[in-house]
């Protein structure tokens, strides 16, 4: 394992990124909201969410806003949702998607920071985080803007995933737990973040009114694992955590074992009700 420290999260650093690196995220972005392996713990906790009608929804660090045209699609909700991301290209991107969808009249996009939302107090009645508090440079700084905007008594919803627990099996065990190792360090800036939200609540008002965990698992074949190891993996080596051939050979290993049928890949998700007392 190499200098560990090198690793620059490619989300949290994604306005420095070139046009091809750019649309392979969009690209990893929208396949996984299709992908029932993921979008199936999203429908688990978008259905528990009791919202005001009409109502007003935050999603923060929307991406090319998969998730939250999902929510807005659904037959249950009545409102107007508003999507925030600090990249360009994906605001770009998900205009182009809302408006392919006939979406453009309930959901509104805009460039903007998870750390200083441009909103006044209290402007939500539902704030939502998909896999964003992974990846940004200050996760406490950005849990308090969405308790911010959040009307007392609104929902916060943060969804990620415990990504020191992301594996992929290979036949060299030891060299397995370095690969998994890094590529949990390139891709994301805090993999450990949602074991640290229960001690942040307090601070922030925050109510913890429910939270579970969903294991990610595919076994024999690989679908939203694939794309993962594809999208990321190269940020592993451009990182200088592992050399090329080496993560070259896992990658190899990882498609094989799909053709195969003995692929392994797993993760561990959290999801957090959270409520503005």
């Amino acid at each position: 394992m190499r200098n560990m420290m090198a690793a620059r999260d490619p989300h949290r650093f994604v306005n420095d990124l070139g046009d091809e690196a750019v649309e392979r995220l969009i690209a990893r972005l929208e396949s996984r909201a299709k992908d029932s392996v993921f979008t199936s713990l999203i429908d688990k906790y978008s259905s528990q969410l009791i919202l005001t009608d009409p109502a007003k929804v935050l999603e923060v660090g929307c991406g090319t806003g998969a998730m939250i045209r999902s929510f807005v699609r659904s037959k249950d909700f009545n409102g107007h949702a508003v999507g925030v991301d600090q990249s360009g290209s994906f605001i770009n991107a998900a205009k182009s998607f809302a408006r392919y969808e006939h979406l453009e009249n309930r959901l509104q996009f805009q460039i903007g920071d998870a750390h200083n939302l441009d909103f006044p107090s209290a402007s939500f009645d539902t704030v939502i985080a998909n896999t964003l508090i992974s990846h940004v440079s200050d996760p406490a700084r950005v849990l308090e803007e969405m308790a911010r905007v959040v009307w007392p008594g609104g929902i916060i919803a943060v969804f990620d995933g415990d990504y020191a627990s992301l594996t992929y099996a290979f036949p060299d065990h030891d060299f397995g737990r370095q690969m998994d190792s890094a590529l949990a360090t390139a891709s994301f800036n805090n993999p450990r973040v949602m074991r640290d939200l229960p001690r942040m609540l307090d601070t922030y008002d925050l109510q913890l009114v429910s939270a579970w965990g969903d294991a990610v698992v595919e076994i024999g074949e690989g679908s939203y694992f694939k794309s993962f190891a594809e999208t990321y993996a190269p940020y592993v080596t451009s990182s200088g955590l592992m050399a090329e051939d080496d993560v070259d050979s896992w990658l190899s290993v990882q498609r094989e074992a799909m053709e195969s049928g003995t692929f392994f890949a797993s993760c561990n998700y959290y999801t957090y009700l959270l409520r503005r007392v």
